[in-house]
């Protein structure tokens, strides 16, 4: 009775709706699971929403949207270049703790010199932190032909058990009175990445996130590399015969999104999370997974894909507190965004068919 039949053509209306059309669906479905955890839906949308913009504490919930939206976009903008080109970095995680960790040790192998030379070597060393770590599952895809998603993941959980090894021992502050964690990067004024702009909450890690939309934007529309990344997610084998080459790619686009991933743990752990301590992974490499997506893959998408993501975070924690929800509450309705997404998807390149006679069937490739 039901079929998919893939369209001549790819539908603009899905390719470009389908973002907006799976945030409604999400909202109703959110609204769905908050009553039936005994809460006004109309309130709780509101609150997650509406309070954080506009609401009685605007002025300082706003600033941590930008704060939390930095991150996000640093990170989804760095894997839209493996996405693109089919490359799928699923461990941005662990890349992004690995930044941190690499940045911070640097900057406290120097303390307590005081030099703002030191927050630029923490900015490539954390740069460089990423990028090595996300070398890892580009070696071993290009050598030995391993699954990059698979391995990459994985590493997310050596990258934790890494940073908790970090705090508890080699980066412990030995002014601490045994307490695991280092010192407080954003009290040293070195190492401080504080607000630039108050009340937007913009920091170095926003331009940084800022600077990576406009340069993608330039990359995908105007240079051959993004030309490349199109071309070699879209037809493989026509990028192959135009001389592209595969193992390259991988490794510029692993290694891309390793380094911004990377920049982005640089920038949190000098400023909101002010230390590498055993619970600094706070999720935002698995987040921008769904930014990404959410965004399609498109560096303004993503940056608006980003403030949303965002709005949420804030809002969710808000609702937390003011009505009680649970967390997981508000992760199931983060991860309703991505499956609402992912499952509308379909629809840019598929027809749903449903009649009397009709039969589901594989449509080829």
């Amino acid at each position: 009775m039901i079929r998919l039949e893939r369209r001549a053509d790819p539908s603009d209306f899905w390719r470009y709706g389908t973002p907006v059309v799976a945030v409604v669906l999400t909202i109703l479905a959110g609204g769905v699971l908050f009553a039936l955890l005994g809460k006004d839906p109309m309130t709780a949308i509101r609150t997650i929403f509406w309070d954080p913009l506009f609401g009685p504490f605007a002025g300082h919930t706003r600033a941590q949207i930008g704060i939390k939206a930095a991150p996000l976009i640093l990170i989804a903008i760095g894997l839209s270049f493996g996405f693109r080109a089919g490359i799928w970095n699923i461990g941005a995680e662990g890349q992004y703790i690995l930044g941190a960790v690499a940045g911070a040790a640097a900057g406290l192998a120097f303390y307590p010199a005081d030099s703002r030379m030191i927050f630029v070597l923490m900015i490539l060393c954390g740069a460089l932190g990423g990028f090595l770590w996300a070398m890892i599952p580009a070696f071993l895809r290009v050598r030995f032909g391993t699954n990059e998603i698979l391995v990459s993941l994985m590493l997310v959980y050596v990258a934790q058990s890494i940073v908790a090894r970090m705090a508890t021992s080699t980066l412990r502050n030995p002014e601490g009175f045994g307490r695991p964690g280092s010192r407080d990067l954003f009290r040293w004024e070195s190492s401080s990445n504080g607000t630039l702009i108050e009340g937007l909450g913009l920091h170095w890690g926003g331009v940084a996130a800022l600077a990576a939309v406009v340069v993608a934007y330039v990359a995908f529309a105007r240079h051959r590399f993004g030309y490349d990344i199109r071309l070699a997610g879209q037809a493989p084998r026509a990028a192959r015969l135009a001389g592209i080459s595969p193992s390259r790619l991988v490794y510029l686009c692993l290694g891309l999104s390793g380094a911004l991933a990377g920049l982005a743990g640089l920038f949190e752990v000098t400023g909101p999370a002010r230390l590498i301590n055993i619970g600094f992974p706070v999720g935002y490499g698995f987040t921008a997974i769904i930014v990404a997506f959410l965004g399609r893959l498109h560096p303004v998408g993503i940056l608006l894909a980003g403030i949303l993501l965002a709005l949420t975070y804030v809002g969710g924690d808000m609702a937390q507190l003011q009505l009680q929800l649970p967390r997981a509450a508000i992760q199931l309705f983060q991860g309703m965004l991505l499956f609402f997404l992912l499952a509308l998807d379909v629809f840019t390149a598929y027809r749903l068919r449903i009649g009397r006679g009709a039969r589901v069937r594989r449509v080829p490739q």
